[in-house]
């Protein structure tokens, strides 16, 4: 019998030794690392998550002298609309040898007399007299909506072809240029338009300043003057309308932007241009140390700030305002406190409108809104900006003041 269990158990040690065998290359098909053949296939160990990508460094917080940099104002028009110059709008010679052919009429209707609008109807004239526009009427309503409505009516009864026109009230407008709409007549507006109406439909289009330019041109020349260091006040025009708003935070934001050794120490609304003097002579106290003041437009809020001035004595604070006036012209050539006026070209602003209402004639496309440029005024180039802006030499006593 004892053969017998030796070759039994020689089986069966050999049988476990097969499968020992079988489970270890089993359990190591995929791996080639020379480990011991024999060793018990271990559980499966679970799979290592990858590594995560490396963050990226965070952006170091820029210094004040690696502040992102900022984009130029750029003006819009009262609903959004992009700017186009006004050098683009002419008329083709087949275009200006139509209209000059179709007997047409115009009537200028504007809301106040002043140079502005003097010059602004001058611009208009010419450009109709080239096309062989006859002005029919021209009337001035002294701000007074009503009768801007009661200018419609007169001008309708003498059928104009084409209105150019600023509206005083555009809510009121909307209604008191309703006959004008109604009869067909190609309306052009200067700066607003009538509540409701729509460029290409009721209306042909607008022209107005290049706001962001004017604000950008008034920043440019009290910046300047104080040699790029200083503290400023800036009074801006507390009431919703675009073109004053425009003009108001381009300058402001062009102070920022290119002038960063200029503070503003000192910021007023103002509703009432009387509050001028009030408000400039409050930023004198509580700034005594005050360089600079930024006045809204030059007739009335301009004013306010130089008797501010000089009532306190405050011969070196320089003064920089919009749109030309006597008053402040001819404190700028005496050597005053103003250092610059920012103005527009007005004469280009009514050349501009009368030939958009040439193109609603022809039912040429005029771009929704159309801006003129902007003219920095000195002391030593304000002739030439009288008569780019105006069509027109400065006053007498300006040009005296000059030596001229």
């Amino acid at each position: 019998m004892q053969p017998r269990k030796k070759s039994r158990w020689l089986v069966l040690g050999a049988l476990l030794a097969v499968f020992v065998l079988l489970a270890a290359a089993c359990g190591n098909d995929d791996d080639d690392s020379g480990s011991d053949p024999t060793a018990a296939p271990a559980t499966a160990a679970p799979t290592a998550a990858p590594e995560p990508p490396d963050e990226p460094a965070p952006e170091p917080e820029p210094t004040q002298d690696e502040a992102p940099a900022r984009e130029a104002p750029v003006t819009q028009g009262p609903n959004g609309e992009t700017a186009s110059p006004s050098g683009e709008i002419v008329l083709t010679a087949d275009e200006l040898a139509q209209i000059q052919e179709g007997g047409y009429t115009a009537a200028l209707l504007w809301h106040i007399s002043g140079a502005f609008t003097d010059a602004v109807s001058q611009g208009a004239r010419d450009a109709f007299a080239e096309m062989g526009i006859e002005v029919v009427v021209e009337t001035e309503a002294g701000f007074d909506a009503a009768q801007q409505a009661n200018d419609v009516e007169t001008a309708m009864a003498l059928s104009p072809d084409i209105i150019l026109s600023l509206t005083i009230d555009p809510v009121s407008a909307a209604e008191g240029f309703r006959p004008a709409v109604d009869a067909g007549v190609q309306l052009v507006f200067l700066s607003t338009t009538p509540e409701g109406y729509t460029q290409g439909q009721e209306f042909v289009g607008v022209v107005t300043d290049d706001l962001a330019a004017m604000g950008i041109a008034a920043a440019n020349l009290l910046g300047n003057a104080l040699g790029g260091e200083g503290e400023i006040g800036y009074i801006f025009h507390d009431a919703p309308f675009y073109v004053t708003n425009q003009r108001d935070q381009a300058f402001k934001a062009w102070i920022e932007i290119n002038f960063p050794g200029i503070e503003i120490v000192a910021e007023q609304g103002l509703a009432d241009p009387a509050a001028a003097e009030d408000i400039a002579s409050a930023m004198l106290t509580r700034n005594p140390g005050l360089d600079g003041i930024y006045a809204p437009w030059s007739a009335g809020p301009a004013d306010g700030v130089l008797a501010a001035l000089r009532a306190a004595g405050a011969s070196d604070v320089a003064v920089v305002t919009m749109d030309l006036d006597t008053n402040v012209s001819l404190d700028l050539v005496e050597g005053g406190n103003i250092v610059g006026i920012a103005a527009d070209e007005a004469y280009e602003i009514g050349r501009t409108m009368a030939t958009e209402g040439a193109y609603g004639l022809l039912g040429k496309q005029t771009p929704p809104f159309v801006v003129v440029p902007a003219i920095e005024v000195t002391a030593d180039n304000i002739v030439e900006a009288y008569r780019v802006s105006l069509a027109a030499d400065p006053p007498q006593e300006v040009l005296d003041a000059l030596g001229g």
